[in-house]
């Protein structure tokens, strides 16, 4: 069994200070969520200021597809990856280019399936989210668009996490940079010199998330070739494939139901009419950006943990989810203060209307969920710790407790309290969830043993 070297990792998740490994490693993709999030919200300002709030409500309503899409490639990529960074902890070569090889193949079997079904499924899924008549087909037309290139975003979400795998953050916040600079380019080119309207924010989207694809696989072409497998890898390992299906299945459809319960929220939105949506779109933009720094932890639980996994490391993992907890904290500290005095002038600056509907229900959404980021601050690692030491049921289960708790929300809360069910639906349910993943996490037998450390 070759061995191999981690000369290719950016950071050392392996040894020496914990913390210390954890923010250099999370740093760059704190930066490259935040390059990611342009995209849509470049989108969101454009369409905006050029073509009005009915416009915005469109890609607002169409949203929740949208990302239950990502989050589906999204968890896909990155937990396939994670057998990736195992392998990389353990030290085992020839294990890690299998899991890549097998990352390949069962990735393009997903998307192909994905892209099929999709087809037929769309614009009956937009009228059962309860999209208004008025905007429906402009709806359509910026989704149908993108779902015609999910092989992009998985392919980008895949390349990222294997990079990730092997200690390599940096890279990816590069290409996404490039790609970023691109997309606002073209929206700009698309919407106002071709007046191609919400289509062609869709269109630059799928363009710019190419462009990163490419410059991930020429880059890892030239400099990170133990993320190459050799013909001889893509030999079917039925245990290999298994667990990678599982693992990659299980992180992907953890992330669809959580989206899947924002599309049912979001039909609960839609009903309350264009303005609270064009409001609610707005608001829920600038929440994404607050939720940057969290994603990035998040993503270097994942990856801290499932290296320190492979190699049995157990100390490393308690102290590093600590850790994530404190930093969490301090985040939704930070965001409460930014909202409580800058939520109305980053609404009105986001949604180019002048509308009070739209402006102060952004603002109270934001002034009220960003201290509730808190909580977040300890679901998400915890989760991802637990997907990253191989259990799959336990964090789906708390999706689907999130899932349940949108629909009581949408069938019972908001046809009574309107709007204000809404900002207060996500911080209630997750309470629910960080109680079942703090117990599922802190007493399993792995994360309790004596285990191993390296560093401090």
């Amino acid at each position: 069994m070759k061995r191999l070297t981690r000369k290719n990792a950016s950071v050392d998740l392996l040894h020496g200070p914990i913390l210390k490994s954890m923010l250099m490693f999370m740093i760059p993709l704190f930066f490259s969520s935040v390059f990611q999030q342009l995209y849509n919200t470049m989108d969101t300002v454009i369409i905006g200021h050029t073509l009005g709030d009915e416009a915005l409500a469109a890609m607002g309503a169409a949203g929740a597809v949208y990302d239950l899409l990502m989050g589906f490639a999204f968890g896909i990529g990155n937990g396939l990856a994670i057998v990736t960074a195992r392998s990389f902890g353990s030290g085992d070569m020839e294990h890690l280019k299998k899991s890549v090889a097998a990352s390949l193949v069962i990735g393009a079997g997903v998307t192909v399936i994905i892209t099929v079904l999709i087809r037929f499924i769309l614009y009956p899924f937009l009228e059962v989210l309860n999209t208004p008549p008025e905007i429906i087909d402009q709806s359509y037309a910026y989704v149908s668009t993108i779902t015609l290139f999910i092989v992009v975003m998985f392919a980008y979400n895949l390349c990222a996490g294997l990079l990730r795998a092997v200690g390599n953050s940096v890279m990816p916040l590069v290409f996404l940079i490039l790609s970023s600079i691109l997309n606002i380019a073209l929206d700009l080119f698309f919407i106002r010199r071709l007046h191609m309207g919400v289509q062609g924010a869709a269109l630059a989207t799928v363009i710019a998330q190419g462009v990163s694809v490419a410059a991930c696989l020429v880059y890892i072409g030239k400099k990170v070739k133990i993320l190459i497998p050799e013909r001889a890898h893509f030999v079917r390992d039925r245990e290999l494939y298994l667990e990678m299906l599982s693992q990659g299945l299980s992180m992907g459809f953890m992330n669809c139901i959580v989206t899947a319960g924002t599309a049912i929220l979001q039909s609960g939105i839609n009903g309350l009419g264009y303005l609270v949506i064009a409001g609610h779109t707005a608001a829920r933009k600038l929440y994404q950006f607050l939720m940057m720094p969290f994603i990035a932890m998040s993503q270097t639980v994942s990856t801290f943990v499932s290296q320190n996994r492979g190699a049995g490391q157990v100390v490393r993992i308690r102290k590093a989810v600590k850790y994530a907890y404190l930093y969490g904290a301090v985040m939704a500290l930070v965001a409460s203060v930014l909202m409580l005095f800058f939520a109305p002038a980053a609404v009105r600056l986001l949604s180019g209307s002048s509308e009070q509907v739209v402006l102060q229900n952004g603002a109270l959404y934001l002034r009220v969920v960003a201290p509730c980021l808190a909580i977040l601050g300890i679901l998400n690692p915890t989760r991802m710790g637990l997907q990253a030491i191989g259990q799959k049921i336990l964090p789906l289960f708390s999706s689907v407790i999130e899932l349940f708790g949108k629909i009581l929300f949408v069938a019972v809360m908001i046809p009574r309290y309107q709007y204000m069910a809404v900002i207060f639906c996500e911080p209630v349910i997750w309470c629910f969830m960080v109680a079942e993943l703090l117990a599922a996490f802190w007493r399993n037998p792995f994360i309790r043993s004596e285990g191993t450390e390296a560093g401090k």
